[in-house]
């Protein structure tokens, strides 16, 4: 049974834009590897924290929307934690509710040609 995901992870603001894709696309071929489907992906761009972490202001954020198995969360976290260019990472399931509001943010956002 596959179980909607929402993950969020901060990049390092050193990284160049080539070294950042490289990244973002390790994660999405993680999740496709272990079973996983992309939903949805957005690219936040260059934000600054709330506050400052490893002695940094800002990050590149990275939104995914996957389906997975619950098993598979523990890897993609303990990877995340691995990897230095990743300075902060939040993941949860989504319930129904979640991943309607989300379906209508899309199709909103689509319809104002915000596309990521």
């Amino acid at each position: 049974m596959l179980n909607q995901y929402e993950t969020v992870f901060i990049l390092t603001p050193v990284l160049s834009e080539v070294q950042m894709k490289e990244a973002v696309d390790k994660f999405k071929e993680l999740i496709v590897e272990h079973g996983g489907e992309m939903v949805n992906q957005e690219n936040w761009g260059l934000r600054k924290l709330a506050y400052p972490i490893q002695k940094k202001s800002t990050g590149f954020y990275q939104l995914f929307e996957f389906k997975a198995e619950p098993s598979f969360i523990d890897k993609l976290e303990t990877i995340y934690r691995r990897d230095e260019r990743v300075i902060r990472f939040l993941t949860f399931r989504m319930d129904k509710y979640h991943v309607q509001y989300s379906e209508k943010r899309r199709s909103a956002n689509k319809k104002q040609g915000k596309e990521n």
